[in-house]
């Protein structure tokens, strides 16, 4: 495993940090024995750094992670979790929150803590209500190794956020969609410029740059003679960065554990050619003209109260335009989310305009504009012709 320093503490963070938002789910919950098997085979190989936070799977990920910990894996790791601006209302929410977390995540002391998800919006509630004398006092007690935070916000903001405290590291969306988005590039250099380790979310963008590759980018990819997923590629031109310290990754599949330890064993600092880099300039033109709405699949908009399954209807309408068959996507839609598989539904119809899901999207995706959308494209009558057909072929396969 590659190791960067911290530049403030010396720290030797594993280029690959392991991510809690996406761990493997069994009948809606996580599965347990599977997740924690995943995050000590990745500790047993050479992984140091856990993400988490108190939202992520609805507030289990964090007694996962403790969980998995357990046993001596906590000596071996730097951890991670965050204050999530939406859960407080006051100073004294602080440090009741990071007493629960503590004691989910069975320790003494967060390594690395974050003010999660600032923007513009969110930095100025966390600064009225003191968030930083608490990061301060947290610091002090030993509650607290290292603050930093994440971000989803503008440019002008970021750098605001950074030069308003001594922080020791920071996380931002970073893949190659994103050099001119968020924090983008320039924001990643400046961070980098005042000391700052720089942690990486999204470098797959949600899985969107791994999965599901239309042609055209699979044939880009095809014509370099560097051969390697989707995946590889994007994670390594995300290192290719030296101001990175760590990329994190959402891991759930034993088979992508270990392609990613592959990948960050040896992606170093400007190893990869001008050939490559153009390959994913190319790629990156072709994805930007295919996608419609820029989803991560975060799933911070849900529960959805009228039922829409969010992630999954904004999904399928990209799928719908970057894919080979609409045809397919279109039976997709109207089988998982407009009950063609015989139970409730959850498609964008059931959208009634409220806006709470876009108040909170790091995307700041104006979502229930995007569902009208996703509702004409994928909800209309071809779709419910399709839905019989779709009812018979699944009763076909239930009686063989």
């Amino acid at each position: 495993m590659q190791y960067r320093t911290v530049p403030k503490n010396g720290d030797r963070l594993s280029t690959l940090g392991y991510g809690t938002m996406r761990l493997p789910t069994r009948m809606g919950r996580i599965d347990e024995e599977r997740a924690i098997r995943q995050i000590r085979s990745a500790i047993d190989s050479g992984v140091n750094y856990i993400d988490t936070a108190s939202p992520y799977h609805g507030g289990e990920s964090e007694q996962v992670v403790g969980k998995a910990l357990a046993d001596g894996y906590r000596e071996k790791v730097l951890l991670a979790t965050k204050l999530s601006p939406w859960e407080v209302r006051t100073r004294g929410d602080m440090d009741r929150i990071l007493g629960e977390q503590l004691e989910k995540l069975r320790t003494g002391c967060i390594d690395y803590y974050l003010l999660h998800s600032l923007d513009a919006i969110q930095w100025k509630k966390l600064w009225d209500l003191g968030a930083l004398e608490f990061l301060d006092s947290a610091c002090a007690s030993g509650r607290i190794r290292n603050a930093g935070f994440s971000f989803h916000g503008d440019l002008g903001t970021f750098r605001e956020i950074i030069d308003a405290y001594p922080w020791i590291f920071c996380q931002i969306q970073y893949n190659f969609l994103d050099e001119q988005n968020q924090a983008g590039t320039e924001g990643l250099r400046y961070a980098a410029s005042r000391g700052i380790a720089v942690m990486v979310m999204e470098p797959l963008r949600g899985g969107m740059l791994a999965r599901n590759l239309p042609s055209k980018i699979r044939q880009e990819y095809a014509r370099s003679p560097a051969r390697r997923s989707a995946a590889a590629w994007a994670i390594r031109w995300v290192l290719n960065h030296p101001e990175v310290t760590v990329v994190l990754s959402g891991m759930n599949d034993e088979g992508h554990i270990a392609e990613n330890l592959k990948t960050c064993n040896d992606a170093l600092p400007g190893s990869m050619s001008d050939e490559e880099l153009e390959t994913i300039r190319n790629v990156a033109g072709l994805y930007n003209r295919l996608t419609k709405v820029a989803c991560t699949g975060c799933s911070y908009c849900m529960p959805c109260p009228f039922g829409v399954n969010i992630p999954y209807c904004l999904s399928l309408y990209n799928d719908y335009y970057r894919g080979d068959s609409r045809l397919i996507t279109r039976g997709w839609y109207g089988m998982r989310l407009m009950g063609g598989q015989g139970g409730g539904r959850a498609d964008a119809s059931l959208c009634r305009n409220c806006w709470r899901c876009a108040q909170v999207c790091p995307q700041k995706i104006p979502i229930p504009d995007e569902l009208k959308k996703v509702n004409r494209t994928l909800g209309g009558i071809r779709t419910q012709l399709m839905l019989p057909f779709i009812r018979m072929i699944l009763r076909r396969k239930k009686n063989e």
